[in-house]
């Protein structure tokens, strides 16, 4: 080896050693690297059996059954019947929703109905269109044989049955009230759809619940084992369901006759006999003999109609007061998410409303009539009302102490308590059925999954505050609080230039443009944050839609009077609400709301699901303010203005 290769190894080597050194220092000023262990699977709680019971006529239903591990005593059973499926482990009994359910031990029961999973025999979604309520009375007699199985068969109950759920099984909850076997002894519905025509999943009042509807029947009737979800191949549905075009396409495209509920709807487009006899309404006016605990949502997206109905038709014969109501700030099942609140921007004054409910209303509910144990349910109606963020006890529902108070529509643009005087008038706009009013921001989320679909009843209506197609009268400031409990309605008096209409009435809380001081220009928001406030916000309170067609009757559609004023009294449900001191009160009228609404071709046409692109038509809508045609909304107002 040369001198100079000598010289530059032994170089080498010295920095491969200062190196090393410096390496090893650093490694050992580090902190090492903590591998945390996995988290060990919760210990069991539960024993999973499953069984095929069998029906009366021979169907057998696939039911799951979990039973306390720890079990010292008989335990009354919770059941719930649903198309969804069935748990597969214990995981669902972990949630929130069941925290304090749990805690009070049962033995707990969820069963696939009809057709759905592993269940034998044909799911009828909205059921069947045979006479009697037949579809609805399978329904009852199903629960009545699984509660008859569960009780004769699941060691060590107590005899004592309860059945609840939300949505769709809140509607075989309801249902199990046809026919209720002695063994049940606690019912809670909860956002159960009751008359599908009139106000519930798939109409409103005539006009057709389009993009939930189609999506729904898709996910629920395409597959007997999945809940499947449509595969749209536009990002923006709003734009999907425009170049839709008419609705004879979808099954022309898309469906090709094999979902049943679509094809009910092409074929029942009016309140026939076919949806009569889905409505089990009727048949809750015999004597109550199950407490049954309603539940229902201020802002639920899907059923915020049923729970008022259903517990109407109970309440029309309940002497032993088995019949209660429950009302929050919740949208579709949202008294069984984590907290309840916040709901977006709204805290609802940092009350965790679902924990409240569930802690202090449903788990009494059922302590008390299947344990035996606590006090019973307080007054008729419970609910919290908004604006004030108060829990509010009701010996009635409605409450006697409201007072029914118009606030009218004016010429001018302004909504009063005062009539209009004079002559009065009217505002107009254009409806054009190629150009809509979308029901929410854009890009509008398909229905299912998640989505932006549960909220947006809560959205801020300022999107399509200033459309041309949008009236809108808005209050002055209110000088004092007023107190809003009971039902709401309005009394449209409008026009139009076509022979059909739809009819939107949106019914708004307009918060200061003040409510939350912010100093931008010592804090600069950060991007996004400025939408990030209630300063301004345009909350919707109650909304309704009505298609002109049935402003005779809702059995036999009649083409409108181009020209010629015509009343239309909408309801707008129950709430319980306070528009505050300095707030305004603003309604917005318009004739579409797309694509929750389908378009109504604003050309009377006999069957709209049969129309062509021809019959759609723009029209002029007039909105009258006139003694004579004074459109106006009634509070129930439990203060005066």
């Amino acid at each position: 080896m040369t001198r100079l290769s000598e010289t530059l190894m032994r170089d080498f080597l010295k920095t491969f050693a200062i190196a090393l050194l410096f390496t090893c220092s650093s490694a050992a000023q580090e902190k090492p690297t903590e591998v945390k262990p996995p988290e060990p699977e919760p210990k069991p709680r539960f024993s999973r059996s499953e069984t095929m019971i069998p029906m009366q006529d021979g169907t057998h239903l696939q039911t799951v059954v979990f039973r306390p591990l720890e079990q010292h005593e008989p335990l009354p059973i919770l059941l719930q019947r649903t198309p969804y499926g069935v748990p597969a482990d214990e995981k669902i009994l972990a949630r929130a929703s069941w925290k304090e359910l749990v805690e009070d031990g049962y033995i707990v029961a969820f069963q696939n109905i009809r057709g759905r999973f592993k269940s034998e025999g044909t799911f009828q979604m909205a059921n069947r269109s045979t006479g009697d309520n037949a579809a609805n009375l399978i329904e009852a007699s199903d629960a009545y044989g699984t509660v008859d199985w569960l009780v004769k068969n699941v060691p060590n109950n107590n005899g004592r049955v309860g059945i609840y759920g939300v949505s769709y099984d809140g509607l075989t909850s309801a249902l199990s009230l046809l026919k209720p076997h002695p063994a049940l002894k606690a019912v809670s519905e909860q956002a159960s759809p009751a008359d599908l025509w009139m106000n519930d999943d798939s109409f409103r009042y005539g006009a057709f619940r389009l993009s939930y509807s189609f999506e729904y029947a898709v996910m629920e009737e395409a597959d007997k084992n999945a809940n499947t979800h449509f595969k749209f191949d536009t990002y923006d549905t709003y734009q999907w369901y425009l170049d839709l075009g008419p609705l004879s396409n979808v099954n022309k495209k898309y469906l090709h006759g094999d979902i049943k509920s679509w094809n009910d709807y092409v074929a029942h487009p009016n309140y026939d006999s076919h949806w009569k006899h889905v409505n089990f309404l009727p048949l809750l006016k015999k004597e109550t003999t199950v407490p049954n605990l309603n539940v229902a949502g201020w802002w639920d997206q899907e059923d915020p109609w049923g729970p008022w109905q259903i517990y109407k038709a109970s309440e029309t014969n309940d002497p032993k007061h088995y019949n209660v109501i429950v009302g929050g700030p919740w949208v579709h099942g949202g008294w069984h998410g984590r907290k309840g609140a916040p709901l977006g921007l709204f805290t609802f004054g940092e009350h965790p409303t679902a924990v409240e409910f569930r802690e202090k209303i449903e788990a009494p509910w059922f302590r008390y009539w299947l344990h035996g144990k606590g006090e019973p349910f307080k007054g008729e109606a419970q609910t919290f009302q908004t604006g004030s963020n108060t829990w509010h006890t009701y010996d009635s529902w409605p409450p006697q102490d409201s007072k029914p108070t118009n606030i009218y529509f004016h010429q001018d643009g302004t909504l009063s308590f005062d009539p209009v005087k004079g002559k009065g008038g009217y505002r107009e706009y254009v409806s054009d059925p190629a150009n809509p009013v979308p029901y929410r921001q854009r890009p509008i989320s398909p229905t299912y999954p998640d989505g932006d679909w549960p909220m947006w009843e809560l959205q801020d209506q300022r999107f399509v505050d200033h459309r041309p197609d949008v009236l809108t009268f808005t209050s002055q400031p209110l000088e004092h609080d007023l107190v809003v409990t009971g039902e709401l309605k309005a009394d449209l008096f409008a026009s139009t230039t076509g022979t059909d209409s739809d009819w939107v009435v949106k019914l708004i809380d307009v918060y200061p443009e003040n409510y939350e001081v912010k100093d931008v220009e010592k804090t600069p928001p950060k991007s996004g944050d400025y939408a990030k406030s209630l300063n301004g916000y345009q909350l919707m309170i109650a909304s309704e839609v009505f298609r002109g067609r049935f402003h005779k009757s809702f059995e036999h559609p009649q083409a409108l009077v181009p020209g010629r004023a015509t009343e239309y009294k909408i309801p707008l449900r129950s709430h319980d609400h306070v528009f505050l001191k300095g707030h305004r009160l603003m309604v917005q009228v318009q004739s579409t709301w797309f694509p929750l609404i389908d378009r109504n071709p604003q050309r009377f046409v006999p069957n709209i699901f049969e129309a062509k692109a021809a019959d759609y038509a723009q029209a002029t809508q007039r909105v009258y303010s006139t003694p004579a045609a004074p459109s106006h909304i009634t509070l129930p107002v439990m203060a005066g203005p």
